[in-house]
């Protein structure tokens, strides 16, 4: 048997999330800075303080890993390696994209934790970057173009397993909102849109109690957000430094229960139990004929960049390094790409039992709010009890930067359960494309 060497996560850190505004980008406090320059500003910042604090110098890192959801027009990265450039990194620095939507950072941080384990790589910076304001989500990006002929009869690419519901269901695997809405109608009568909206408001009321109490700004680690220049919303010729996250609202139910909704129903024909559904069961259950996803109970739209630094554990013990927390096991699965908010569970089972534990062990989760209904499916699937969940706040509230999230949630759970004295962390996510992703942490202090 193969003998995989201890990773440590030693160091993370991120930007704020600003909130992205495509149509206005005035009104995005980053919209005059590219998303690889938010990377490079970040990563600039990591080698010239918390890092170089620890002794690290960009000559020892190995492998640079680039993640995003994204990476045509300008988060296109020439394989990684531009932020590197723009960050003055050495030149003999690796440095790899990676793709995996939702889950781009956590396929990064997983690619650097396995070439430290067989002994690749000893110092490995797993990071993401998205700007969903520079470059907008969505099958409308004047950049991409997928194939959606595999939903088209007759044609040569068609591909009946994707297809035998109707082209309909092709679109559903590349529109977030309505793999969401189907989740939810597959789950009737486990949930319903208040819980929904419940988990929004939580969101955003903890988010905001997190941010009044200096959170994300300090306390473990020295806190997570390094601040980068942007400029005051509507105003991109007043420059100002922004640390905080500008999504984040306090909250009520009432309030929530009010937005328009962003989905359109599917009216299925049966729920994943077997119940009988369509139009006039739908109606019934939800009390009316709209979809039930709104921007309550769904994360907004942001621009952020994010980054994790890994480390084979002896070569940190030589250094006098201490960790942040253990890498202990991570976790990948593949759904039904039309459901895709179900990738988060078999990923995380996946992950316990490669770390031999259960649920139980799992003192603090961060479940990724892409949409609330994907948190409370997976706490449902797991049996999860909410109080271990995103208890210093959501994406709903935090933002989700697609390709960016993964590292904030990691390095969020490894704060949390550093703070929180708890011995283990889980962090996961669903993927665009019917994918999940799971990280499990170890704080070797508990």
């Amino acid at each position: 048997m193969v003998q995989l060497n201890e990773v440590w996560l030693v160091d993370y850190a991120r930007t704020a999330f600003s909130r992205s505004r495509p149509r206005a980008p005035e009104r995005d406090v980053f919209g005059d800075v590219r998303g690889d320059e938010l990377l490079a500003l970040l990563l600039k910042d990591m080698l010239k303080n918390r890092l170089a604090d620890k002794g690290i110098e960009a000559k020892d890192i190995d492998e640079l890993t680039v993640g995003s959801a994204f990476g045509v027009g300008e988060n296109w990265t020439y394989g990684g390696k531009m932020p590197a450039y723009y960050a003055d990194m050495d030149v003999r620095t690796s440095a790899v994209f990676v793709d995996k939507q939702c889950g781009s950072a956590a396929a990064g941080f997983n690619l650097g934790f396995l070439e430290i384990a067989a002994g690749y790589s000893k110092c490995v910076l797993s990071t993401g970057l998205e700007h969903l304001t520079r470059v907008p989500m969505g099958i409308q990006n004047k950049w991409i173009k997928p194939n959606l002929a595999i939903g088209t009869k007759g044609s040569p690419f068609y591909i009946e397993r994707f297809a035998r519901k109707g082209e309909y269901d092709v679109l559903v695997a590349t529109d977030m909102l309505s793999t969401a809405q189907k989740l939810f109608e597959e789950e009737i009568p486990r949930f319903t849109k208040e819980d929904m909206d419940k988990l929004g408001v939580r969101a955003h009321n903890l988010t905001v109690k997190s941010q009044e109490e200096g959170w994300f700004t300090g306390g473990v680690n020295g806190g997570e957000i390094i601040p980068v220049e942007g400029h005051v919303e509507g105003n991109p010729d007043e420059k100002i430094m922004i640390d905080k996250d500008m999504a984040a609202r306090a909250s009520t139910l009432e309030k929530v229960a009010g937005l328009r909704p962003v989905s359109k129903p599917h009216f299925i024909k049966k729920t994943a139990s077997g119940q009988d559904l369509g139009r006039k069961g739908y109606e019934e259950y939800v009390g009316h004929k709209d979809g039930v996803i709104t921007a309550g109970n769904a994360s907004p739209l942001n621009a952020g960049a994010t980054a994790c630094f890994l480390m084979d554990a002896e070569e940190a013990k030589k250094r006098g390094i201490n960790p942040l927390a253990k890498v202990v096991s991570i976790g990948f699965a593949g759904v039904d790409p039309t459901v895709m908010g179900r990738g988060p569970v078999p990923a995380s089972r996946m992950a316990l039992k490669q770390a031999g534990l259960t649920v139980d062990d799992i003192g603090a989760w961060e479940i990724n709010e892409a949409f609330c209904i994907v948190a409370l499916n997976c706490m449902d699937k797991l049996g999860i009890p909410e109080e271990k969940v995103n208890i210093k706040g959501g994406s709903t509230a935090i933002g989700h930067p697609l390709g960016a999230t993964m590292c904030r949630l990691i390095g969020t759970v490894a704060r949390i359960i550093k703070d929180k004295k708890e011995k283990y962390g889980l962090a996961n996510a669903c993927c665009g494309g019917g994918q999940g992703v799971a990280v499990i942490l170890e704080n070797l202090d508990a």
